[in-house]
């Protein structure tokens, strides 16, 4: 696979009611097109900081960021992002909310049938063909979601950016989405940069693990490669010794960090699913 997004010594300054706050500090990282990388870490370690660079929503202090040979200076519809809040307009229905994104992207480009197949081509992706002409307020938190990883994909963006988009689902929708993403992303080949704080997500989703140092002047502490042949069965998984060894291989990481308070382990019945290990935000 070819590198396609590229960070290069990023760093990142804010300047605060109590002084200036070094967030980032001399972050590289590559990242080959259709990979799916997590970004996992303690809270303050800057990794919504790093998505937003990325994302064009936040210029870096030092270094900077490559997509496809061309520098990130700005937002742009070659990177959509799905936050843990689905961010829905609550007057417009559902296919209205992918329509948006649609007519803003293909704007003079594709004709209003065509824009309408992308639609619903959009919403059958995702499993909310059914739905098109509900309201957000008639749907489910989990169908919501799923609406917007319709719009990001609707924009087919190089890069899809992801923080904590699962965080605020209960268990079984969280581990519905995943599986569906993971459908997604084997159908697209999309490339994927995620935020999570559940370690079980990471190493069921990520070709890689990036874990990200306590800050202030986070950076990368170390990466890791998951080897799991694709598709992955989340069931199979739970008594695989090779998923097991990469589970444990950010625990210890995540145990090893000072902030230990802020460390969850909520064990689950291993017949239903796998264990979870959850990094409070």
């Amino acid at each position: 696979m070819d590198r396609y997004l590229e960070l290069s010594k990023v760093g990142k300054i804010f300047n605060t009611e109590s002084g200036v706050y070094e967030a980032l500090r001399d972050v590289s990282l590559q990242i080959n097109k259709g990979q799916f990388v997590s970004l996992i870490g303690h809270s303050g370690c800057g990794k919504s900081t790093l998505l937003n660079i990325i994302a064009g929503l936040e210029p870096a202090s030092a270094g900077g960021a490559i997509l496809n040979g061309r520098e990130i200076t700005a937002p742009g519809p070659d990177r959509a992002v799905v936050f843990q809040s689905h961010a829905l307009m609550p007057w417009l229905s559902v296919y209205d909310n992918v329509a948006l994104a649609v007519d803003q992207v293909f704007r003079g480009q594709k004709s209003k049938r065509e824009k309408h197949d992308w639609i619903h081509h959009n919403l059958h992706i995702v499993q909310m063909s059914d739905a098109a002409d509900k309201m957000p307020h008639e749907i489910s938190g989990g169908m919501k979601q799923r609406v917007g990883i319709a719009r990001c994909l609707a924009m087919r963006p190089k890069v899809v950016l992801m923080d904590e988009p699962f965080g605020a689902l209960d268990a079984l929708t969280r581990a519905k989405l995943q599986d569906t993403l993971m459908d997604i992303q084997a159908e697209l080949r999309s490339t994927v940069v995620m935020i999570t704080h559940d370690v079980d997500e990471a190493v069921l989703l990520s070709d890689r693990i990036v874990m990200m140092s306590v800050g202030p002047a986070a950076r990368i502490d170390r990466m890791l490669d998951v080897n799991l042949a694709r598709p992955r069965n989340r069931l199979a998984l739970a008594e695989d010794k090779a998923f097991n060894h990469y589970r444990r291989e950010v625990l210890d990481f995540l145990y090893a960090s000072p902030v230990r308070d802020e460390l969850t382990v909520v064990a689950v019945d291993e017949g239903a699913s796998t264990s979870s290990d959850h990094i409070a935000a």
